[in-house]
């Protein structure tokens, strides 16, 4: 959540935050700020009454004060039903207002305003006719999205042979290359409840339709380690000592794709289950901009090692995530699709999750603030995968990246079938 404080005294601050995310009504700033007056004025009316009721209860009062202690009760208790009512509507309201981004994002409407800062490696060139990842994948028996959608539906698959053994080896790989770092490895849990998926800034408006929800456990599936790994200090006080703290975890994914009907039906890009490896990290305020560019320099060296094209977008203000300050994309190259798409994301949240999840550290002096908390794709398998074999795919064969050759025994994959 924001800081609510802030946003009182500063409420034309978060309007123009608002506007720059592509808000054209920011009048929810304005009723924020009634409500908390009504709030404000209601538990003043109730102190006063409690006041009074416990001043006469030390007295022997008159038949006719009894009787107006007990309309006075009647009254608080009528004021409290109201003053819970009405913080009820400005939490709701609260969870609405999104992380206001950094000064220095680009502002901009949508992914067409997001800005490229570098690109790296060379566009592959093929003499012969390229292929899809789901081409690949059938032609070379890895990939079988007609039987899953048969047995689960839309948008999940089968991986099969070798690419099983290649989604192990990226995991691997990637824990290898990042684990120095001082990182420590970490399996999260795969459900979360709503209090700390809420506290996440993951569950509120529309990012709800996203997420599956177990009715009958009252649980969420979490969309990525992230959602869980946060939450692993909610309600802490870390010492500054141990800052930074960051994590490395896997986990399955779980979303929706609400709203994306139609879009990347083919293939594995964007399906409703898909494994991914995350990097996490707690630390200091005025240390979570260095933070950042540490963390999108390991995105940098895992896609480098794999020797993918990619490049490097600076997302901008109306299309950045609700819960981020901001935010950085790497977009590698796919040869099938003729285009970069999106494979990595990392946000600098600030301090917005962790006031969701109350998270905090301890400085040396003594005083008490909040964590700021950053997330990272180490690697989203099923894209990686899906890239591998469109750059790597040779005219009767599919290429094994070098660095991944130790962990799997074999330099490529040949078809099955003549």
């Amino acid at each position: 959540m924001i800081d609510i404080k802030d946003l009182l005294k500063n409420p034309e601050k978060y309007k123009e935050g608002l506007r720059l995310r592509g808000w054209e009504d920011v009048s929810i700033v304005d009723e924020i700020v009634s409500l908390k007056e009504k709030i404000n004025r209601l538990i003043e009316e109730r102190d006063n009454i409690r006041a009074l009721i416990n001043k006469v209860s030390k007295t022997k009062p008159s038949d006719e004060i009894i009787e107006e202690i007990r309309e006075k009760k009647k009254e608080l208790k009528e004021i409290e039903t109201k003053i819970e009512e009405l913080e009820k509507i400005f939490e709701e309201k609260i969870d609405l207002i999104p992380n206001l981004p950094a000064p220095d994002v680009p502002k901009g409407k949508d992914e067409n305003d997001n800005v490229v800062l570098r690109t790296w490696g060379e566009i592959p060139k093929f003499d012969f006719e390229v292929k899809d990842h789901l081409d690949l994948g059938k032609e070379y028996d890895l990939i079988d999205t007609d039987k899953a959608g048969e047995v689960a539906g839309s948008r999940f698959y089968y991986l099969k042979n070798e690419v099983v053994l290649l989604e192990i080896a990226l995991i691997k790989f990637v824990f290898d290359t990042v684990l120095p770092y001082g990182f420590i490895p970490i399996i999260p849990p795969y459900f979360i409840k709503e209090k700390y998926y809420r506290g996440m800034g993951r569950i509120t408006g529309a990012d709800r339709e996203e997420r599956y929800y177990l009715e009958k456990d009252d649980l969420f599936l979490i969309g990525s380690a992230e959602h869980t790994i946060g939450p692993y200090h909610a309600n802490e006080i870390l010492d500054e000592e141990e800052l930074p703290k960051r994590y490395l975890g896997f986990s399955p994914c779980f979303r929706r794709e609400a709203g994306s009907y139609g879009k990347d039906v083919k293939g594995i890009l964007r399906t409703h289950q898909f494994e991914k490896v995350e990097m996490f990290s707690f630390t200091l305020p005025e240390k979570s901009e260095e933070e950042h560019n540490f963390l999108l320099s390991l995105e940098e060296k895992i896609v480098q090692a794999l020797k993918l094209p990619y490049r490097v977008v600076f997302i901008c203000t109306g299309d950045m995530g609700r819960t981020d300050y901001k935010q950085y994309d790497i977009e590698v190259w796919f040869p099938g699709q003729n285009k970069y798409r999106e494979t990595h994301s990392c946000s600098n949240t600030t301090d917005y999750q962790a006031r969701g999840i109350n998270a905090r550290f301890r400085r040396k002096k003594g005083s008490v603030e909040y964590l700021h908390m950053l997330n990272a794709t180490a690697l989203a398998i099923g894209r990686a995968i899906a890239a591998i074999l469109e750059n790597y795919q040779r005219k009767d064969y599919i290429l094994i990246p070098e660095v991944l050759v130790p962990y799997l025994g074999f330099e490529k994959i040949e078809r099955k079938f003549k």
